[in-house]
């Protein structure tokens, strides 16, 4: 079974575009969508209306900076400071190019921080590639729950 790719965004257009993205590229996994960070960290930790989610971290995290209740870096934050979490990808996925906002977010970990585009085309191929690469070709590290790949 594929691991899902958890999208925590709160704009509905931002939402909807990154969805028919993730569509168009024709990946098999399942998309969590949640739409603040509070839902988030109650998906991640398995608790709240999450707590009979079955078990197993996202294949990767697509994570808006600014979202409500819980921010994005406090997101990535309490992602990398728990021992289960920490090796899950994220990706800081925002309108933001404040240098601020940039650092802090590869200051705790963040593993790829991508500008939306604006130009609807540019923004469903960035998405794309964006799904492919973290859920298909990324090699997740040892003790990880993807399934095991075939070796022939």
């Amino acid at each position: 079974m594929l691991k899902p790719i958890l999208l925590v965004e709160d704009d509905k257009r931002d939402l909807e575009l990154t969805l028919i993205a993730l569509e168009r590229s024709q990946l098999a996994n399942d998309v969590v969508v949640l739409r603040d960070g509070a839902q988030a960290l109650e998906y991640l930790h398995r608790e709240g209306e999450h707590a009979g989610r079955a078990e197993g971290n996202p294949a990767v995290i697509l994570l808006d900076l600014k979202l409500p209740k819980v921010t994005g870096l406090e997101v990535l934050k309490d992602v990398r400071g728990d021992p289960v979490l920490r090796s899950i990808p994220v990706v800081m996925l925002t309108s933001s190019q404040e240098e601020s906002d940039v650092l802090r977010s590869y200051e705790l970990g963040v593993n790829a921080y991508v500008v939306k585009p604006v130009a609807f085309d540019r923004f469903v191929s960035a998405i794309a590639e964006l799904g492919v690469f973290w859920a298909v070709l990324n090699e997740p590290p040892p003790g990880s729950l993807k399934t095991a790949r075939r070796h022939e």
